[in-house]
């Protein structure tokens, strides 16, 4: 994602310094070129031993060290520099620039580089929304710097509250968008469905299954980073969506058809990752059932398919289903992408180590209602999300 981009990654004097080590720990793994500025500060958390071993980079700590070549070495990494990052920034730090002020190496560069510049605040949360720092994040903005955060949560100094480092993935993904500003699903609208339904037997019980919505929470996020607005209609599950996708939780199937039905028209993509009850109980006992001799008998009814509804509604939209199958997996997929009038479909062998509910990492293939198969190797959730939307955007340009 980041390859042969060169980022410097700036670093102040904040507790929450030591996660700048992942941060460039991933950084470097997704091929960028890293390059660590330690603030004075900076350094009494972590040391350049550290990031020099990690970035494969000299650490700036000085502004007039030797240089390690013959440049004004701050103006030459400003010049170079695709991105700075400061991360974590402190209320220093933005005070500081907000005033212009270049008395350090750090704040030199941010000074004399024409890249974006993106700040992650960290700090205690009376410091954060004490006015005269909220002053000086509402004029760095204005000026085009861009601020990713914080988040809510425990801090260092044992209270609640705004102030804490945003996740890295969240850093990450905001500065892919300042790297890589096109967008090829801008003023697109996408529908995500994700996550397992819940068919209530009675006040403590219910028919469910194992989808966690991790795979539709990937391909939303992957949605939104390319550029669409996107609608997430999920199932119970306790994952966060990514920021900026919009959310709207149900529970059952017939109140996924609902939701799906009133927003579907609007969108030029749909991908039904959602893993839907087929059947629910016929009758929803108002008591909780109590344990009889015996066996119990369940009369379940027949849940609505959208799937296949849309398929039969659908006009120049991109439809995309999902099938988690246990056997013969392509040959079922086949048959359901030619009968629901999917664009494609995405199968996987939930019974293939790797593949299916619960993890980190998917084995899928593509299936297309013509015959053809695009299989690919075991992945992340969010690259499969990443090739499901390589797939939609060709099949885009060769509709316009």
């Amino acid at each position: 994602m980041f390859k042969d981009k060169c980022v410097v990654v700036g670093i102040t004097g904040s507790i929450a310094a030591y996660k700048a080590i992942d941060l460039v720990s991933k950084l470097k793994k997704k091929g960028a070129d890293v390059h660590c500025v330690l603030t004075e500060s900076a350094q009494k958390f972590l040391t350049p031993l550290t990031l020099r071993t990690l970035s494969q980079n000299p650490v700036i700590t000085e502004l007039f060290a030797e240089p390690h070549k013959w440049n004004v070495e701050h103006i030459g990494l400003a010049e170079a520099a695709d991105l700075v990052m400061v991360v974590p920034a402190t209320a220093n730090l933005i005070g500081k620039v907000r005033a212009g002020l270049a008395d350090d190496f750090l704040t030199t560069t941010i000074m004399a580089t024409k890249a974006p510049v993106l700040f992650a605040p960290a700090m205690n949360h009376q410091m954060y929304v004490n006015t005269l720092v909220q002053e000086n994040i509402a004029s760095l903005k204005e000026r085009g710097y861009v601020f990713v955060g914080p988040g809510y949560g425990a801090l260092a100094c044992g209270t609640m509250g705004q102030g804490r480092l945003i996740e890295l993935e969240i850093v990450l993904a905001k500065a892919a968008e300042l790297l890589f500003p096109e967008k090829p699903l801008r003023d697109i609208k996408v529908l995500v469905t994700a996550g397992p339904t819940r068919e209530p037997l009675d006040p403590v019980r219910f028919l469910s299954n194992r989808s966690s919505g991790r795979m539709g929470y990937a391909v939303a996020k992957q949605a939104y980073l390319l550029g669409a607005e996107v609608l997430l209609i999920s199932g119970p599950t306790e994952i966060q969506p990514f920021p900026g996708v919009k959310r709207l939780m149900i529970e059952t199937a017939q109140e996924m058809y609902r939701a799906v039905l009133a927003h579907w028209e609007d969108c030029q993509v749909i991908i039904k990752t959602a893993a839907v009850a087929d059947y629910r109980p016929k009758t929803q006992s108002r008591e909780k059932i109590k344990k009889q001799s015996g066996d119990l008998l369940l009369e379940l009814s027949r849940n609505p398919d959208i799937l296949a509804e849309l398929g039969k509604k659908k006009k120049e939209q991109i439809l995309v289903g999902f099938a988690a199958e246990t056997e013969k997996m392509l040959a079922q997929a086949a048959e359901k992408a030619r009968q629901k009038n999917l664009d494609f479909i995405v199968a996987n062998d939930v019974t293939q180590e790797g593949a299916g509910f619960a993890g980190d990492t998917n084995i899928v293939s593509f299936v297309f209602p013509e015959g053809q198969v695009k299989s690919l190797g075991k992945m992340s959730k969010d690259d499969v999300a990443k090739h499901i939307f390589q797939e939609i955007i060709k099949k885009r340009q060769a509709k316009e």
